[in-house]
């Protein structure tokens, strides 16, 4: 762990406190680590959504299905094809639902 033991003090106006502080929330990072970021040349991206998670929960276990159903396949040499239909089309599903979530514009409270 690094030890920081250097204080510095910044000050700022409202509006540029306001833009950190928006900026900071967005990310889901402490203030601290957000300017620590800065400093080494890195702009924060914003926090994933909070269904982020769970979907990736859910394309690991559609993974590992599929994984299952890969060397099922290969000792027995044949192929469950309706279990890895459902398993693709789970799979298809999923990432529909990221993307909708993910990288789909959002309303900006900015222009309310």
């Amino acid at each position: 762990m690094h030890n920081r033991n250097i204080e510095i003090k910044c000050r700022m106006n409202n509006k540029e406190a306001e833009a950190l502080n928006k900026a900071v929330k967005k990310s889901g990072l402490s203030r601290e680590s957000y300017l620590r970021h800065l400093i080494r040349g890195l702009v924060p991206t914003d926090a994933p959504p909070p269904e982020y998670h769970s979907m990736m929960r859910e394309l690991r276990a559609i993974g590992t299905n599929l994984n299952q159903i890969a060397q099922k396949a290969h000792v027995m040499g044949v192929l469950d094809v309706r279990r890895y239909d459902d398993a693709a089309a789970a799979l298809d599903k999923a990432i529909v639902m990221i993307t909708n979530a993910v990288m789909l514009p959002r309303k900006s409270d900015r222009f309310l």
